[in-house]
């Protein structure tokens, strides 16, 4: 399988219905969700591995690490409307445990968390927490933030014995998802942070 195919078999995955704005629920779109799994494949940090997708929506990071070959998956989400969908997605899988949690309960260990993190503008600290739970769980964390968190997560990093690999810097395209939204289309300036234990 190449990215390409693993993008097309992302697409087809089933949306949730309902974005929650408390809990910052945007959408990634089968492109994006693509290139963050496959960096992490082509790391060697799927394929065998324990994967945890923490905040999973829909399910489509965790679903594309099982269709990437993770030896397991855990999904964990705090909206039940949300895991529903994901259950739905899940119906071709069997190697998975479906989790119904805020995610700083998550106490199961993996080896890599791969994640789309509320970026914390609803909620203050909502991605800190996040990560966090990241570092506790597991050495190799591929996580989405604003560019802007750069000082933030070196700093939580540097707290928590984590070094900082990669940034790879894109441009993440929002579709007018709530009533705030004056655009039809947000452009936000993100980065995919790939960190390591130390």
């Amino acid at each position: 399988m190449n990215r390409k195919q693993l993008e097309i078999k992302l697409s087809r995955l089933k949306n949730l219905d309902n974005l929650n704005v408390n809990l910052e629920q945007y959408q990634l779109d089968g492109y994006f969700a693509s290139e963050i799994l496959w960096t992490a494949y082509q790391n060697g940090d799927i394929k065998g591995k324990i994967v945890a997708d923490l905040g999973c929506g829909n399910g489509i990071l965790g679903i594309g690490a099982l269709i990437l070959g993770a030896k397991f998956v855990y999904f964990l989400e705090l909206d039940k409307d949300a895991l529903k969908i994901c259950r739905e997605n899940l119906k071709a899988f069997d190697n998975f445990k479906v989790i119904n949690s805020d995610v700083s309960e998550f106490d199961f260990d993996a080896d890599t968390v791969i994640m789309n993190p509320p970026f914390g503008v609803q909620k203050r600290k909502a991605d800190k927490i996040f990560l966090e739970t990241a570092m506790r769980c597991a050495d190799k964390i591929y996580s989405l933030h604003k560019i802007e968190s750069k000082g933030f997560i070196d700093k939580l990093c540097s707290e928590n014995g984590f070094a900082v690999l990669n940034i790879i810097a894109r441009e993440l395209v929002i579709k007018k998802t709530y009533k705030f939204h004056a655009k039809m289309r947000h452009f936000v300036d993100v980065g995919m942070w790939v960190l390591k234990r130390a």
